[in-house]
């Protein structure tokens, strides 16, 4: 809900007033061909997503018009504005640009820029400019640069304005400090995740088991009683196809395996009708055979419909579905099916059914594959119990921070921080 009263009660010799009064919208164009043969400092939507920051870019890679920045603006996103970025922009030895989808806003005399950048850093003021967006399509919401001036913001005298700044430069490192090391934390888990799992389905759970070459290139070696085997005479091709289309549909991911539709909250193309789908049994693995390089493959936990364009296999009786589905979602399993792949580019590269049949696999008894997955689950329960406590110590932390910021815009920190 917007709370539309945040600025009701400000301190005595604040005022609030529209942004527009204090800061002025910069618009100065920059042409392709103003950089083409230089480098540039570029602020970009993605590039501040991906490292909080704007890159350093070779002016022939942009292919869009930009906007010309001197350093020390303030830049709001258009796009998505709940989630979007606010950067005050840095100084640079290179020319400057910003991507068209922010709003560059300059502090007037009298109006500090960096209290500028925390006051719509808030989440009031996020939910301001979310109110007033001019598209319904939820992945390109835009709010117009005239709504985002015209939100009356907090304006303190200037003094208590730097203090304001200073204050909230200090804690909000103190603050990302620490979601830092809670994130490389995060981290740390995952990657003990995958090297457990990579060696409980590589070598098995018992350390001191004898070990030998597999001959399999791409595993290495394997323990003494383990067998290979080609995936054609592991696996079968499933190809029955949905008469009404009404069961599950199932999604195929390389973060998430198979897991249905319903649960994913993205916006995905879907067709008229999914009659004709493939049907696809619990223990059946799938591949996306477009983005099987990515390691988009998995096991079905449950009876549902996929994509024509996917490929279904139904494993014999030497696998356990559990241990098939860790095996295919190891990233090497998947630099080995790209061997096996068709296609002129790497991010257009298919698997088919004759590809993937001449995968060799590890076969471990049927009993010890049971135990391997029986094993990774458990052990990987820990680890996920860590790793759910650590990401809601960084929300409470990032929560607590926006509190923060919001009390400190809005004067409710009581006397002046020092």
């Amino acid at each position: 809900m917007i709370n539309r009263d945040w600025l009701a009660e400000l301190p005595s010799g604040w005022r609030a007033q529209r942004a527009d009064a204090v800061l002025d919208y910069r618009k100065t164009p920059a042409r392709t061909t103003e950089f083409e043969l230089g480098e540039v400092f570029h602020y970009s939507i993605p590039a501040i997503q991906e490292t909080g920051n704007g890159v350093v870019q070779n002016g022939s890679e942009i292919e869009s018009d930009k906007i010309r920045l001197d350093g020390g603006e303030l830049i709001i996103s258009k796009l998505n504005p709940r989630k979007g970025c606010v950067l005050l922009t840095q100084p640079q030895s290179l020319p400057i640009v910003c991507s068209t989808e922010f709003v560059p806003l300059v502090a007037r005399p009298g109006f500090d820029a960096r209290f500028a950048f925390y006051v719509f850093t808030s989440t009031p003021i996020r939910d301001l400019i979310s109110a007033v967006v001019h598209s319904a399509t939820r992945s390109h919401q835009r709010a117009n640069p005239e709504d985002i001036t015209k939100i009356r913001i907090p304006v303190p005298p200037f003094a208590e304005q730097r203090l304001i700044a200073d204050y909230l430069d200090r804690e909000t490192a103190r603050v990302d400090a620490l979601v830092a090391a809670k994130e490389r934390l995060l981290e740390l888990l995952a990657e003990k995740r995958r090297a457990l799992i990579t060696h409980a389905v590589t070598r098995g759970l018992d350390p001191r088991v004898p070990l030998r070459d597999s001959g399999i290139p791409w595993f290495g070696e394997i323990p003494t009683h383990w067998e290979t085997e080609r995936s054609r005479w592991l696996f079968r091709e499933r190809d029955e196809r949905s008469t009404t289309g009404d069961e599950e549909l199932l999604s195929v991911s390389h973060l998430t395996g198979v897991t249905p539709r319903s649960e994913k909250d993205v916006n995905m193309f879907e067709a008229e009708t999914t009659e004709g789908y493939k049907i696809c049994r619990t223990g059946d693995l799938v591949i996306n055979t477009l983005w099987a390089w990515m390691g988009a493959m998995g096991v079905a936990a449950v009876d549902g419909i996929v994509s024509p364009a996917y490929n279904v296999y139904q494993p014999g009786d030497r696998l356990d579905p559990s241990y098939i589905d860790l095996l295919v979602r190891l990233p090497v399993f998947a630099q080995e099916v790209t061997r096996y792949s068709k296609g002129v580019w790497s991010s257009r590269l298919r698997l088919y059914p004759e590809g993937f049949f001449e995968v060799f696999l590890p076969v471990p008894p049927l009993s010890e594959q049971r135990q391997i997955a029986e094993g990774v689950a458990r052990e990987t329960g820990k680890i996920d119990r860590l790793s759910l406590a650590a990401e809601r110590t960084i929300a409470l932390i990032k929560e607590r921070r926006a509190a923060l910021i919001a009390s400190a815009v809005t004067g409710q920190l009581g006397a002046s921080p020092q």
